[in-house]
């Protein structure tokens, strides 16, 4: 051995692909890939980042006190029940390494998020992958994989990538039928998009000891670039979170923003609606497309996974959206090569991506 090398279980890991912004050859594409919000963020937001950045030789506050404080009164949360954290990707790390580790178990949803596997195998955890039910969280399979082994149980609700939700009585019966012992995530990230959200998760984690709720500011708030996200669940979790968590991980601008995104709530009231008419308007356009072997699986997020089936291929259509200036995501290590995960843009931009599948799909018919 003449170099350090890694750990087996961290050479096992694939890394994160984001998603991209250009196409193979260099080009600037429209970007339909990573479920960004099309109108940007809050005014305010941006008007409080400007500011926060005229003290950038100070450490920001390392315990976020004012953003979780704004937090716990937007939410109807106890603040000193809340982590924050460089984006919900730090949180659901950390997660798994204050509950997991040699010889634990973490389960996850078939067609999840891709960072629980990265996270579950950071921690030298065995990764057990559940069946899913028409590309969403089966209950029942979950349940049939836990054992006194199992550590964490991750479920992304709305689910991404496929944009399924489990109801308020199904994550309930899920989180009855785990032993106390197990920690259930449950990763919200496009929880501000459901019409009726939070309290009956937020309640469970009020609650029990092993429920433990993540947030982002990445996508209805419009904040992607600042990596803010946050945490709720009950002292002792948010103690472990904090013990292992990065210093001063969130930006004194991040808070700054994040509050001020919080006050704006018709920004938020208008990107809900926003989403809600292009969703409904793309499932309509590709339900119309089902005679090429189209359709959408029904989502609760800001995007639509769109299943191939006919005559033309996922990897054949994602070329041809490249071609013609657009980049959206296919995600065959995922095991979702016959799929195509769609962000919901702009009016042009929805249109300009549905006639351009049009076309695709008619010139190989």
């Amino acid at each position: 051995m003449n170099q350090p090398e890694a750990k087996p279980w961290i050479n096992a890991i694939h890394a994160y692909t984001p998603g991209k912004a250009k196409s193979d050859d260099g080009r600037v594409l429209i970007k339909l890939s990573a479920n960004e919000n099309p109108l940007g963020c809050s005014a305010d937001a941006t008007a409080a980042l400007v500011d926060a950045r005229t003290s950038l030789a100070r450490y920001p506050d390392p315990a976020s006190t004012a953003l979780r404080e704004a937090l716990g009164r937007h939410y109807g949360l106890e603040s000193d029940q809340l982590v924050c954290g460089t984006g919900s990707d730090e949180l659901l790390n950390l997660a798994a390494m204050g509950y997991a580790g040699a010889g634990d178990e973490i389960i996850y949803v078939r067609y999840g998020f891709s960072v629980y596997d990265i996270a579950a195998r950071k921690c030298a955890a065995t990764v057990v992958v559940a069946p899913d039910k028409d590309y969403g969280t089966d209950v029942n399979a979950l349940l049939a994989l836990v054992n006194d082994k199992t550590r964490v149980v991750f479920v992304a609700n709305p689910n991404n990538p496929t944009g399924t939700y489990a109801s308020d009585d199904d994550i309930a019966r899920l989180h009855a039928g785990l032993p106390a012992h197990c920690l259930l995530v449950l990763d919200q990230a496009y929880g501000e998009y459901l019409d009726n959200d939070g309290p009956a998760s937020f309640d469970l984690a009020r609650r029990h000891g092993n429920v433990l709720i993540t947030r982002t500011f990445s996508k209805i708030y419009g904040l992607a670039a600042e990596r803010i996200g946050w945490a709720y669940g009950q002292p002792h979790l948010i103690e472990t979170m904090n013990r292992i968590r990065a210093p001063f991980n969130v930006t004194a601008a991040g808070q700054a923003a994040a509050i001020a995104a919080l006050a704006d709530t018709e920004f938020v009231r208008k990107s809900r609606e926003y989403n809600r008419i292009g969703r409904e308007w793309m499932a309509g356009e590709i339900a119309a497309l089902s005679n090429h072997g189209l359709k959408s699986v029904p989502s609760w997020a800001n995007f639509l996974m769109v299943m191939f089936e006919g005559g033309v291929s996922a990897e054949t259509a994602y070329n041809g959206l490249m071609d013609a200036g657009y980049i959206v995501r296919w995600l065959p290590g995922q095991g979702l090569g016959n799929g195509l995960r769609i962000t919901i843009g702009t009016e042009d931009e929805n249109h300009g991506v549905v006639d351009a599948l049009r076309t695709i799909l008619e010139s190989h018919s």
